[in-house]
Formats: C-alpha cells, structure tokens, sequence
C-alpha cells in the first residue's frame, strides 16, 4: 500500500465520521423541543400560514424522508435559512467563517512557533532557571481560560496603555479591501493596501494572543517532555560519539521525532480553536462563526446550529487528515508500514 493508499482510506473514514455525524445533528434538532416553522414565523403567525411552511420544510414528512431532504440541501450547499438574520445560511457562512478562519490560522501560528520554541528551550536548559520560568509560564496558560486572558490584555493593552485595538478587525475611518478570500489581512496584501493590512493585523494580535495561550503552553509542555525522553535514545548517543555538536543533535536529529506528538496535539488544538472561539469574539466584537453560532444556539435557530456544527466537524476532519500527513512525514515507521500495507 503506498501512501495515496494511506491517504485515500483516511478519506474514506472521513467520510463516514461526516455523515455519523450528520445523523447525530439531524436527531438533536428534531428532539429539540419547539417547532421550527412556528419559531420561524413568530407566535402570531396564522395557523395555516404555519402549516404551509411545515410543509415547505417536509417536516410533515416521517423522519427518514426528513433526513433524505435535510442531506439533499446540505450537499447542495443549502442549509435553510437563519430565524436571525433571516438569510441563508450558506450566506452568513460565508460572510462569518473567514473572520474565525483568519483569526484561528494566526492564533494557529503563534502556537506552532512558540510552542516548539519554548518547548525546546525547556528541554535545551533542564533543570535551569530557564526551564522554571516556562514551566511556571506554562501552568498558568494552561490554567488561565481565553476569555479570561482577553479579558486581562484588554485592560493591559486597549485601556490602561492604549497600544492595541481591542473591538472589531477593522478600526473606523480604515477603507476595507474589496472581499476576495474574506481574510482582511491576504485580501489587503493582494490589493496592495497595506495601511487596512497593518490595520487588521494590529487587531488581530490580542485576540490570537488569547486563543492560542492554553494550547501554546500544552504543546511546549509536551514538547519538553518528548525532547527529555529522546535524548536518552541510542541513535542520539552514537551522534555524540562520532564528535557531533551538540546544537546540531538538538535542532536536526532530536527535534524532528520529538514533534511527532506534539504535531498531533496541535492539529487538535488547532481544530478546537474554532469551537473555543465563541467568548473571545464576544469579548473582542469579532464578526466570526463562533458568535454565530452561539448567538443561533439562544434563539433555538436550527439551520445554523445544524450549519455551524457541520463546518467545525469538517474542520476537525480537515486537521486530523493533515496531521496524519505531517506524522507520516515525520516518523519514517508511518511511511513503511503504509508501503508495506501494514
């Protein structure tokens, strides 16, 4: 089995995870109590205008039939539409999902850099004041909520030493660039406008910052860990034996298979930043899907629940099939036993 092989049967199982839970999303919604045309259309809509749309949704339908057209519509990109912002779904999808996505690959970012930085640092200086510091550093990131921690750099950065802005991704007065990817930042880039660039970059610095905390200081704690327990291995001793430097052992041939599980922790973290993201948009006014969604989940909007737990399950599976990807990369034995259709 080569390893398109490897990658095509996660593919597959990627698959029957979307559609299990595709089921699952269908049911809580039917069980939910209330109905959703008489939601829809408010409490003193006419009896017969509420049957009609009863209909118009199949919800007069047994529940199998349901399904067949709730599927229908979601693999056709129709998701309804939301008893909020009375558009379609897919339409607030769109408008809502690259505000989180932007907000998620920065807060991504700061995790993957950081995370192995100070992860590697504690590992390099063991038993150091060095390594005190981040692992002190650590226990609290871990243990300080985002929302909290957006609480805190708001004070710090936007009221008491006004250095950053703290409320939307944009500030007034800044033109925005013509919607292309919906990611201000790429969009600004590409349109040559670097002072909306600089703008949306300076308004993502707290929020990420926040998100990515607990899951920075989980992945640098487990980078540690991996470093310490490799650098007793036999292949690193033999390095030390033919003259190696000691820098050279860290960075080339320690490193790369101690990231083997922080890699998996990460593209977890990575996914969950998109479910964990709801206070810190509260808290920062960002227009992103998490506020969405939480917002559809107080007024008992089906669709966009339904909508809004589709993508963060397809999200999930995006990130688990990359990081299955980067292991295999990574760790020699995942390529052999794909080859050997093990």
């Amino acid at each position: 089995m080569k390893f398109g092989s490897f990658l095509l049967k996660r593919l597959l199982l990627s698959i029957f995870v979307i559609f299990g839970l595709s089921i699952v999303i269908f049911i809580i919604a039917r069980v939910v109590p209330g109905d959703p045309a008489r939601m829809a259309l408010g409490p003193r809509a006419p009896e017969e205008v509420v049957q009609r749309l009863r209909q118009e949704m199949h919800l007069d339908k047994p529940l199998p039939e349901q399904y067949f057209y709730w599927i229908r519509g979601v693999l056709s990109g129709d998701f309804g539409r939301s008893l909020v912002t009375k558009r379609a779904v897919s339409e607030d999808i769109k408008e809502f999902l690259p505000a989180t996505m932007e907000l998620a690959i920065f807060a991504g970012i700061l995790m993957a850099i950081f995370a192995v930085l100070l992860g590697t640092l504690a590992a390099r200086y063991k038993d150091t004041w060095v390594d005190s510091l981040i692992r002190t550093l650590s226990y609290f990131g871990v243990a300080i909520p985002a929302f909290v921690a957006a609480i805190i750099f708001m004070l710090l950065f936007g009221y008491y030493w006004p250095i950053l802005p703290v409320l939307s991704r944009l500030s007034p007065g800044i033109i925005p660039p013509v919607r292309i990817t919906g990611l201000l930042t790429l969009d600004s880039l590409i349109q040559g406008n670097f002072v909306a660039f600089w703008d949306a970059f300076k308004h993502l610095i707290l929020p990420s910052v926040a998100l990515s905390l607990g899951g920075l200081f989980q992945e640098a704690r487990i980078t540690r860990s991996a470093m310490i327990e490799n650098i007793r291995k036999d292949f690193l001793s033999a390095e030390r034996g033919y003259g190696i430097p000691e820098r050279v052992i860290m960075f080339k041939y320690l490193l790369k298979p101690s990231l083997i599980p922080t890699v998996s922790m990460m593209g977890l973290d990575f996914a969950s930043l998109f479910a964990n993201a709801f206070l810190v948009e509260t808290i920062f006014n960002w227009p992103g899907i998490s506020r969405y969604g939480i917002s559809a989940m107080m007024h008992k909007d089906l669709s966009v629940i339904s909508a809004v737990i589709i993508v963060f399950g397809a999200i999930f599976v995006v990130a688990n099939i990359i990081v299955d990807i980067i292991v295999a990369f990574l760790d020699p034995r995942v390529r052999l036993s794909t080859s050997r259709g093990i």
